[in-house]
């Protein structure tokens, strides 16, 4: 049964009324099409008009969606014989980050990003996509080692943000997000970066700082959560809503000011509604982006991924 989001009440109840309709009818003689139709048609305008008029903080809950296709999804519908990849080879290895060799199509690539989970087991062994250090110290292994043999790196950035825990402070998890960023930026090999649901604070950042970065239509890309947000400014949680706001959370907005530089269309509705055809819309996206970056020599990779987050908030 599928997940319907606070603001989609209205289609829900159409939803609702069209499920009992056609649970009447099952195994009768009644055709019942005639009615059917005209409640489908208006479901599906009313999800088209509320969708194209989200607020920051819709779409922050449509990022958060539990169906919302997540790592595992795009690497089993875009990379043939992906071998993970595990361990930091200093501490341990980290269920929230994964990485590993791959082929994407024809390409040998190195893709590397958090899982979140899709079911409470997954979440808890996922850590929820919450990235301890040792996850980025393997991805800084992982960066190193494609750009040793030349293999174009893919990251698929969904997280709330690193993990806030005291064992991983005790750690270094400062030192481990500043040098996972410091990589990105010194990789002598494409980097293409996307955020598929929430991409947050410098968790999201130490795997995002590539040569493009892209975006899922309805993905947030922010350097706090809005809840977060509201509770420093506004000492309540219950202002998220006008943080998502003031802090221009969105795809739409980030391309506006230069942060990314594109929006991966979605299906109808969020990707969590169409998966495979969302998979397939980031994996034209990353095809299309790894072309223009073929043919450049390491040095000029290093220095216009510099130059671009360099050139960021200047006027």
């Amino acid at each position: 049964m599928a997940t319907f989001l606070d603001f989609e009440k209205p289609i829900a109840e159409l939803q609702s009324r069209i499920d009992e309709l056609r649970r009447t009818a099952e195994g009768g003689a009644v055709d019942i099409q005639a009615e059917i139709a005209p409640l489908q048609a208006k479901a599906e305008r009313l999800l088209h008009d509320t969708y194209a008029r989200l607020t920051p903080w819709q779409k922050t809950q449509v990022a958060r969606h539990p169906e919302r296709p997540h790592f595992k999804h795009y690497v089993a519908g875009l990379i043939e014989d992906f071998m993970p990849l595990g361990g930091d080879r200093a501490f341990a290895d980290d269920n929230a980050i994964i990485g590993g060799l791959g082929r994407f199509r024809g390409r040998r690539v190195m893709v590397i990003g958090h899982e979140k989970g899709d079911d409470t087991a997954s979440r808890l062994k996922h850590n929820f996509g919450m990235g301890k250090p040792e996850g980025y110290r393997k991805a800084i292994r992982l960066m190193q080692l494609a750009d040793k043999f030349r293999l174009p790196v893919i990251t698929l950035v969904d997280t709330s943000g690193a993990f806030p825990g005291v064992q991983a402070e005790e750690r270094g998890q400062a030192e481990a997000i500043a040098r996972s960023t410091e990589q990105c930026l010194n990789l002598g090999v494409p980097l293409v970066a996307t955020i598929l649901g929430e991409g947050g604070s410098g968790g999201a950042v130490a795997l995002a700082a590539g040569n493009t970065v892209l975006m899922m239509e309805h993905a947030v890309y922010s350097v706090i959560s809005p809840e977060g947000c509201a509770s420093i400014l506004w000492r309540t949680a219950d202002k998220a809503a006008d943080a998502a706001e003031a802090m221009k959370v969105t795809a739409q907005h980030l391309k506006d000011l230069k942060v990314i530089d594109g929006i991966i269309g979605e299906p109808l509705g969020g990707a969590h509604r169409d998966p495979g055809a969302a998979v397939l819309a980031l994996g034209d996206a990353v095809e299309k982006a790894l072309d223009a970056l073929d043919g450049m020599s390491p040095e000029s990779l290093r220095q216009a991924r510099r130059g671009k987050f360099l050139a960021m908030g200047r006027v």
